[in-house]
């Protein structure tokens, strides 16, 4: 981690350094390990801090007061019942999805390709986005770049 620091100064630019710890996507979700972690990187000069996994309002706040100051990234991996302002409320500076748009795509794509087999329906074809709506969708974001 400090020799990733070192380099990153050395070379200059616009980086964010991200350390991670998985204990709770790798089946050991201790927190006060989690935390242990997160500190260790944050004073070897990580900028931003993540753990994915964690999911509980106490977890979230627990990992952004332990780190006093530094930047913590959630993963909302799930329907948790929190908002991105909810999530800045308790410390969080960066939010990920990680792959879950693709999962929501991919669970409609599913439901839709079971309904026309099972029951030869359409019905949820009404109501998607048109081809022209997603061809502006994708057009007006590449002018932001």
């Amino acid at each position: 981690m400090k020799a990733a620091r070192a380099a990153i100064d050395k070379a200059g630019g616009d980086v964010v350094f991200t350390a991670r710890t998985e204990g709770f996507i790798r089946g050991r979700p201790d927190l006060e390990e989690t935390i242990r972690r997160l500190k260790a990187f944050a004073d070897a000069g990580a900028d931003c801090l993540y753990s994915p996994g964690i999911k509980t309002r106490e977890q979230i706040e627990a990992t952004v007061k332990a780190v006093g100051g530094k930047a913590i990234n959630f993963l909302n991996s799930g329907a948790f019942d929190f908002t991105v302002n909810d999530l800045a409320g308790m410390g969080v500076r960066r939010m990920s999805v990680g792959g879950t748009l693709a999962r929501v795509a991919m669970d409609a794509f599913i439901k839709s390709a079971r309904a026309i087999a099972s029951e030869g329906k359409f019905d949820s074809f009404g109501g998607v986005i048109t081809n022209a709506e997603l061809n502006k969708f994708f057009s007006d974001d590449r002018k932001t770049f």
